[in-house]
């Protein structure tokens, strides 16, 4: 009997020891749309991330659980001295599924985005240099509170931000094209603005927040042998206010202008 109950208590450490290097976390939420004069619509969504961690090594899984187990995302990072080891194993289904879906800027062919990526953290002028299973080459590193990230290969992309007189400010520049975003607060009142004419102003505390947005007209963009078209779509704007419940979960009310919407959304994470 004694045998046994020790051979118990190795299990349940065994056990105990093996969830430890496991962290589960997730997110669900239901929103009533009223669609404005539309017919309304109830929709649901459940998500679950489980990473789990050995030393230096972690594997997260991401899964979609609202609509049957799917899974979103695996990836694995590891280090061996200097190098990192970073891959991105699920090949997500990029094409869109329905011949009818032809205007909304998705994929029409099918690609890989499974990735493996190799980092040398080393001093090479306080830079980190990564590469690709694609062969491009990037140098990223941070020099007087300026951060930028030089990519070469098929597509060259420079990318760059800084904290400026208590302006977030990020640039993105990629095969000509330039995006850019800034970020501040004036008068406790944080606001975004970004090179498509989005801009958002969040007002309140934690818990308790009013979030002012106007989403930048979209332009006609024709088809490629790699997109559908993108019709174009009108300029409008949101309001969303959020309050957290004693119950854990939060409550949001958001007004879209663009068709004269009400949707109430009750979410929870954990």
């Amino acid at each position: 009997m004694k045998k046994l109950i020790a051979l118990f208590a190795v299990s349940a450490v065994a056990s105990t020891s093996a969830i430890a290097g496991v962290a589960l976390s997730g997110a669900a939420s239901v929103s009533y749309d009223d669609n404005g004069s539309g017919a309304s619509a109830t929709t649901y969504d459940a998500d679950i991330s489980i990473v789990g961690t050995n030393g230096a090594t972690t594997l997260t899984v991401g899964m979609d659980v609202d609509a049957g187990a799917s899974v979103t995302g695996v990836d694995m990072a590891t280090k061996i001295g200097p190098v990192t080891i970073a891959a991105d194993m699920f090949d997500e289904v990029s094409i869109v599924t329905s011949a009818a879906q032809t205007s909304t800027g998705e994929a029409r062919v099918e690609t890989t985005d499974s990735s493996v990526t190799v980092s040398l953290d080393a001093p090479i002028g306080d830079a980190t240099v990564a590469l690709d299973d694609s062969g491009d080459i990037t140098v990223s590193g941070t020099w007087s509170g300026v951060t930028v990230s030089q990519t070469m290969g098929d597509t060259d992309s420079t990318k760059g931000s800084a904290s400026i007189a208590g302006m977030d400010i990020s640039i993105t520049n990629e095969a000509g094209a330039t995006d850019w975003s800034v970020g501040t607060t004036v008068s406790g009142i944080a606001l975004t603005l970004n090179s498509d004419n989005d801009m958002t102003a969040t007002f309140g505390l934690s818990g308790n927040t009013m979030v002012v947005s106007h989403v930048g007209a979209v332009a006609y963009s024709a088809a490629t042998t790699k997109v559908w078209e993108t019709a174009a779509v009108d300029a409008y704007s949101t309001v969303a206010i959020t309050r957290d419940l004693t119950s854990g979960a939060s409550l949001t009310a958001t007004y879209k202008s663009s068709d004269d919407s009400l949707t109430l959304k009750a979410a929870v994470t954990f």
